[in-house]
């Protein structure tokens, strides 16, 4: 290689790390009056919270551990504490997963708060409890269960539904149809992971199905590669995708 293309080589290479560098850079989320800094681990996820700046509606699926509940969680607070946005709403459809709700003990808000728990713990680990509580108690954040959606209309509002891949294609739609001026609608799920009947479509699939090339809506989708949990359990998701592929 002549010097001129060898120079033109090592200045394409150093634009391409410089660009990644600024991606990676744009997408760090800080938190006002958080207790820390979040800075996406892989590509994959500097490109959802991207997703998430840029369109009202946005898709995130990808198994467990690739930390898309967290950085959604984490950019919404973001955007409500900087007064982007006047609330956060987050949602979980109830599916019982082998496991009877009505075996659980308590009353039915005791009933349904280990499905809400991991959303609970996302924002335990981004905001001091004290702050935390007071912004559950006068609304600016709410934690409840996808059926307490129906009849209503979120207007300035950061909307996240996690775990959609066990909604149905009636209760996607009756959550998609929540918007309101000044939203924006984030959804999570694991379409590997599906607790709903053999009989039910998830309405996470038919959705990112019906959806796809919508203007304003992206789909972020992220893989085992950006598994940040322990080691082995990349190892765990992508030995059950290669016995799938067997299959």
């Amino acid at each position: 290689i002549n010097n001129t293309v060898q120079n033109l080589y090592i200045q394409s290479i150093d634009d391409d790390l410089s660009g990644e560098k600024d991606f990676f850079s744009k997408a760090t989320i800080k938190i006002p009056g958080g207790i820390k800094t979040v800075f996406p681990k892989t590509k994959n996820q500097a490109n959802l919270i991207h997703c998430m700046r840029n369109s009202s509606l946005v898709f995130a699926s990808g198994p467990a551990g690739s930390g898309k509940t967290f950085l959604i969680v984490a950019e919404a607070l973001s955007q409500l504490l900087s007064q982007k946005k006047k609330s956060l709403v987050l949602t979980r459809p109830v599916v019982e997963a082998g496991e009877s709700l009505g075996f659980l003990p308590g009353d039915f808000e005791q009933k349904i708060n280990p499905y809400l728990r991991p959303l609970f713990d996302s924002l335990e680990a981004l905001l001091p409890k004290e702050f935390l509580r007071k912004m559950l108690e006068s609304g600016i954040i709410e934690i409840a269960p996808l059926a307490y959606m129906r009849g209503r209309t979120l207007s300035d509002s950061i909307i996240i539904l996690d775990e959609a891949q066990n909604t149905t294609v009636q209760q996607m739609k009756m959550f998609l149809t929540r918007l309101g001026f000044g939203s924006k609608i984030v959804i999570t799920g694991d379409v590997t992971q599906i607790d709903l009947p053999s009989d039910k479509v998830s309405g996470l699939k038919d959705a990112m199905r019906v959806l796809e090339g919508v203007k304003d809506i992206a789909v972020c989708k992220l893989t085992s590669a950006d598994v940040v949990r322990h080691a082995l359990v990349q190892e765990i998701i992508n030995a059950y995708e290669k016995a799938e592929r067997k299959q």
